[in-house]
């Protein structure tokens, strides 16, 4: 529980969080994909999950992984853009769509990188799996693995490529954490996914564009990747900033490539306009107070080392809160930046936000006579409740 000059530290932010709330309703969004999953990143708030840990064929989608490896692997210096690679007969015989490439090729990673992307080429994807690791099945092993340790917990990969095989799965949550883990991990390299087209040596002039349908729709999308086979549908993992929020998305499994860019359309209008981010507690600001037991001084200023930004759906308009947290009195000494408890916000139709709460300043340890003061008003503190009992 708070103590008082806690919760009347708190009352301004509890009303600053009701006055941000809209009117209308948050419309519900009903999506025909098999399996999504929709991120806001700004504030780390799942939009929607529908069946998004199940793992599903990732079809094309599952390139991702191969280019998450690609760029580690350009990030720690063991390859360039500027480095060849050579081009085997297990990649020159990949069917669906190709680069083209031939065993007399020695393409760059750079020309791969736009390869995978922009031409979805599953011979791309086998020479970047064969040059990073020497075999297509070790560099499976290799990227299963980096999965996992990425947070991605239904992923199990048997090729490079996203080619049809009962053992190769991805869930659309994976696929959505990767797409972030994209993001934030390579910002210069994430780049090449917003390329429109590219043309290899003009070896496949139909498959020189990107199959991403919203790159040219001017509503802030930049990437991700497509992907389509008879059993997995058509996919889209996806990504769109708009006015400073970046949100991802992840959807598989509907009929026609029609469908997949009315869907993800549709999903990228609805995640902006039903909700909006506010800045609820800016970076530093005194949020609340902690008493002090035998300090210099007798309370801490509480703050948010990051502000607080809230994603609020449009017509929440009660049964927002906001909690501090903490054990107190706090001990002295207290160094500033110390974390003495959270910032819990609650904000109806979304997850719960827990954020740290640190002291704002140092606080230092009472000499003797201020710590006989600390203990007689604790023990006067005391003597008041027992009477009051």
């Amino acid at each position: 529980m708070l103590s008082f000059p806690v919760l009347r530290a708190l009352r301004p932010l509890l009303a600053l969080l009701a006055a941000l709330l809209c009117a209308a309703p948050a419309l519900a969004f009903d999506t025909n994909a098999r399996s999504a999953w929709v991120y806001d990143m700004a504030t780390g708030t799942v939009l929607m999950d529908k069946n998004a840990d199940v793992p599903m064929p990732p079809a094309s989608m599952s390139k991702l992984m191969t280019v998450y490896m690609l760029f580690e692997a350009i990030h720690e210096g063991r390859v360039s853009l500027d480095t060849r690679f050579p081009v085997s007969t297990n990649a020159r015989e990949m069917k669906g769509s190709t680069m083209f490439l031939n065993e007399r090729d020695r393409p760059t990673v750079e020309e791969l990188i736009k390869g995978i992307i922009v031409l979805s080429g599953n011979d791309a994807c086998v020479v970047v799996a064969e040059g990073l690791a020497g075999t297509e099945s070790a560099f499976a092993r290799e990227a299963t693995a980096r999965a996992k340790a990425l947070g991605l917990t239904q992923t199990n990969l048997t090729n490079a490529s996203g080619w049809p095989d009962p053992q190769h799965r991805m869930s659309t949550h994976d696929l959505g954490l990767l797409a972030e883990h994209l993001v934030n991990d390579f910002p210069e390299l994430y780049k090449n996914f917003s390329i429109e087209q590219f043309a290899f040596d003009n070896r496949a002039p139909a498959n020189q564009r990107n199959r991403n349908p919203l790159l040219h729709l001017g509503i802030g999308a930049d990437g991700l990747k497509t992907g389509h086979t008879d059993e997995a549908g058509y996919g889209l993992v996806g990504s769109a900033v708009q006015d400073g929020r970046r949100i991802i998305f992840v959807l598989t499994g509907l009929p026609s490539e029609k469908a997949r860019a009315e869907e993800a359309e549709r999903i990228v209008n609805w995640a902006f306009r039903q909700f909006t981010m506010k800045t609820v507690v800016p970076k530093g600001e005194r949020v609340a107070w902690a008493p002090v037991w035998l300090g210099a001084s007798r309370r801490v200023a509480l703050t948010t080392q990051d502000g607080v930004n809230v994603l609020i759906p449009a017509g929440a308009a009660a049964g927002v809160t906001a909690e501090a947290v903490f054990n107190g009195p706090v001990e002295a000494p207290i160094a500033a930046g110390q974390r003495l408890g959270e910032l819990v916000v609650s904000v109806p139709g979304s997850v719960e936000s827990r954020l740290p709460l640190v002291a704002a300043e140092d606080v230092a340890r009472a000499g003797f006579v201020g710590r006989l003061q600390n203990a007689a008003r604790r023990l006067g503190h005391r003597v008041m409740a027992a009477a009051g009992a």
